[in-house]
């Protein structure tokens, strides 16, 4: 019997997580040989939970109330951190709480995990639900990271971790900061199942186009030495060009120079401290069973 741990963190979208627990259950009920439970992160939501009702699928789900929000990311980083020493676990998959990481691919990942039992799975966003501008964005954000880090990143947050994947990343200061970049980094071996990004529940998606940008140079940042050595090579290579073709490439190198500046200063909110020391932040902790 396999033990599942679904970790979501939530900051007031109390409606969705009732609808999501509800899709949880209906998509695991045929799963065999596998038990289910649910960690949800309350990033200091400014409304009042309703009453936690745990579906009959779900064996119990604990929901861990922090003091100050920190962000959908550090809330996963804390998680990861949490469940690393905390829980009686197999596999930990993470997954928004909005509807966008769609329940029915929970199959998929149980299905890939159990064939592999030792390798983490992740989700390659084959579709998207986003209009075109935010998906143009998107596929700059792909390349633009591609073409700085060597590192083709096509999946996010939503994914199925191994408790060796655990353990390695809740040591890594970089995962304060990207999950996303952290995984690319440190965990080599993993496969893939293609994902179609879902639709929010209810309301606005509350991905912006800033928050976009956050993402990908956050990604890019854990990476920064190689961007660095990179960026060298690329500045290297305009001078010396510039000697033969007698073309001016100032304005490029001064572009590159401040795209470095701009991922060094992002990489700043990398921290292996506040990563250690994220249970501080729980205000209490509420467990739900049948």
């Amino acid at each position: 019997m396999k033990k599942f741990t679904i970790l979501i963190p939530i900051y007031n979208d109390w409606k969705s997580l009732e609808k999501l627990l509800k899709n949880i259950n209906d998509n695991i009920k045929d799963i065999q040989n596998s038990k289910f439970n649910c960690v949800i992160i309350n990033d200091s939501s400014t409304t009042d939970n309703p009453e936690i009702i745990v579906p009959s699928n779900i064996t119990s789900i604990k929901l861990i109330h922090m003091n100050k929000n920190r962000g959908h990311a550090r809330c996963n980083a804390f998680g990861i951190k949490y469940l690393s020493k905390n829980q009686d676990l197999d596999y930990v998959i993470l997954m928004d709480g909005d509807g966008e990481d769609r329940p029915e691919e929970i199959k998929l990942f149980v299905n890939k995990v159990l064939a592999e039992p030792n390798t983490a799975v992740v989700a390659k966003r084959v579709k998207r639900s986003e209009g075109f501008l935010f998906q143009s964005f998107y596929q700059i954000h792909k390349y633009l990271t591609l073409l700085t880090t060597g590192k083709l990143v096509n999946f996010g947050n939503y994914s199925c971790l191994t408790k060796n994947n655990l353990e390695i990343l809740s040591a890594k200061g970089s995962l304060w900061s990207s999950f996303t970049g952290s995984f690319k980094k440190y965990i080599k071996n993993y496969n893939e199942i293609n994902s179609t990004r879902g639709i929010r529940y209810f309301g606005p998606s509350q991905m912006s186009f800033f928050k976009l940008a956050i993402h990908s140079l956050s990604i890019i940042g854990v990476f920064k030495y190689r961007v660095f050595f990179i960026s060298f090579f690329f500045l290297s290579f305009f001078q010396y060009l510039a000697v033969f073709i007698n073309f001016n490439f100032l304005f490029f190198q001064i572009i590159l120079i401040c795209f470095n500046l701009i991922v060094f200063v992002v990489s700043f909110r990398e921290s292996e401290t506040k990563l250690k020391n994220s249970e501080h932040n729980i205000k209490k902790i509420e467990e739900f069973t049948h």
